[in-house]
């Protein structure tokens, strides 16, 4: 599988990440392990996680996918062959919550602990907080690259004014600089990425790991009328059926015809295709599920196919 670069933070990563919001929520340990095994075999090498993963469940408190992509680290000896990122933001414990550098320095080494090594390759802000000073949270992400703590720092859910702004800080201060953005982006969801946050991270250089690549599960067709709707990600899928849900299944329908590929596979190689963007996220709960995340790292859509999908969801 041909390795992308990822922005300017060093790393070179395959051009799909695994979500690991599933590992502890929908998929127990045993399958966690059979997916990240058929990711790795599959030539994937880049992993997303999240200390807040999986804090919505009852009975969890945050870390579960953290812990269990740890154990499959070591258990397999394979922490050099992957590219580990994990986020900070959204779960509050030990130094408060947010992005204040108490809460950021105790995060990191509560991750650290869990995921079995001593450096993140990436640590992503999760999403912006508007009651920490940008100085603040700068200075924090900056001691823990200098501390070896952490490759690069990314940023998750921000705005193009605010990557900009915490960008100019970092230069001033000589610190480490956000160098990858993880924003909502997917054939239905466009205005998060598409405009000023997608003209900044082409011209600086920022790689790009969009999340919900498959609309929670929607772009796959599994979801084509609401007696489909069942599960976990049922109420999150809901809202995808409106709008242009149903011309963009029928546009994937089209090229999956032509390509022979799964919808899920072509939708998440339409995102790979698009200006600026380093690796589409995906996760998936069971093992054969990996096989349409592989086939999207190396299916190339025509130029044609390509715009059908656009058009599709702007129609």
């Amino acid at each position: 599988m041909k390795q992308r670069t990822l922005g300017a933070s060093g790393l070179s990563v395959a051009p799909i990440m695994l979500g690991g919001n599933v590992f502890g929520w929908t998929a127990d340990e045993k399958t966690s392990f059979a997916v990240l095994d058929a990711f790795a075999a599959g030539g994937g090498n880049f992993i997303d996680t999240a200390d807040v993963y999986s804090a919505w469940i009852p009975g969890n408190s945050g870390g579960e996918s953290e812990t269990l992509i740890g154990k499959w680290l070591r258990g397999r000896g394979r922490r050099d062959k992957m590219v580990i990122a994990t986020k900070v933001g959204m779960l509050e414990g030990e130094g408060g919550k947010g992005l204040k550098a108490s809460r950021i320095a105790a995060a990191c080494e509560a991750s650290l602990k869990r995921l079995q090594t001593d450096v993140i390759d990436v640590y992503f802000a999760h999403r912006d907080d508007p009651e920490t000073p940008l100085d603040e949270t700068l200075d924090a992400f900056d001691a823990l690259v200098k501390a070896g703590k952490v490759r690069a720092i990314g940023a998750s859910n921000y705005s193009a004014e605010r990557l900009a702004e915490a960008r100019a800080i970092s230069d001033r201060n000589g610190w480490a600089r956000f160098t990858v953005l993880q924003p909502q982006y997917n054939l239905l969801k466009r205005g998060d990425y598409e405009g000023p946050l997608q003209r900044l991270a082409i011209d600086e250089m920022i790689g790009v790991v969009p999340y919900y690549g498959l609309a929670s599960g929607y772009l796959s067709g599994k979801y084509r009328t609401p007696a489909d709707l069942s599960g976990a990600r049922a109420a999150a899928v809901k809202k995808w059926m409106d709008g242009q849900g149903a011309s963009v299944l029928a546009a994937l329908d089209s090229v999956s015809a032509e390509t022979g590929a799964s919808l899920a596979a072509i939708a998440l190689a339409w995102v790979k295709e698009q200006p600026g963007i380093t690796a589409p996220i995906a996760s998936a709960s069971k093992p054969e599920q990996v096989a349409d995340l592989i086939t999207a790292a190396t299916l190339t859509l025509t130029p044609d196919q390509l715009s059908r999908l656009t058009a599709a969801g702007h129609q």
